[in-house]
């Protein structure tokens, strides 16, 4: 899969890929402490663009593929209104939101998001935005496997920010 960086951002946006940003981090760069088990632990905001015509939700999974026993899902949420474009930061760790997005769960066991919290060493985080051609209407708390395998035929874009992090010890 090509998960485009804001780096190639226009590039990205001819080729039909979601542009995904953050004012709380760059891409590439330390994710601040406030989002992470270290800090508030809230969710950072993200705003993305480039959805193509047709998009009838958006997909969020943020995971970890650089934890000891493999990628850790640290945040899902699926049926994310085509009318927005972005995720506020610190959103509630409920299963039904505002939008009438639904939250799935998290390798913590939780619903909603769980900061980074790595063991030892740098992580990097992966903030993916699918564009789908559907509703997946799954029940709140649907894992990431759940919402992939749900996904399977009906992505039309993607795209991903990626932070780091290390604990400071």
């Amino acid at each position: 899969m090509f998960f485009p960086t804001t780096a190639s951002a226009e590039e990205a946006l001819k080729e039909g890929h979601l542009i995904v940003t953050s004012k709380a981090f760059q891409a590439g760069s330390f994710i601040p402490q406030k989002y992470t088990c270290d800090g508030k632990n809230v969710s950072p905001p993200l705003k993305w663009r480039g959805a193509p015509p047709g998009t009838q939700s958006f997909v969020l999974v943020a995971d970890d593929p650089d934890a000891p026993k493999g990628t850790w899902v640290h945040w899902v949420v699926f049926d994310i209104p085509p009318t927005l474009d972005m995720l506020p930061e610190a959103m509630p760790p409920i299963k039904k939101l505002a939008n009438a997005e639904r939250q799935g769960t998290n390798d913590f066991k939780k619903i909603g998001y769980g900061g980074p919290c790595p063991p030892s060493g740098i992580h990097r985080y992966f903030f993916k935005v699918y564009a789908l051609d559907t509703m997946l209407r799954l029940e709140p708390g649907a894992t990431k496997p759940q919402v992939l395998d749900a996904m399977e035929g009906h992505i039309l874009a993607q795209g991903v920010l990626i932070g780091t992090y290390k604990r400071e010890r």
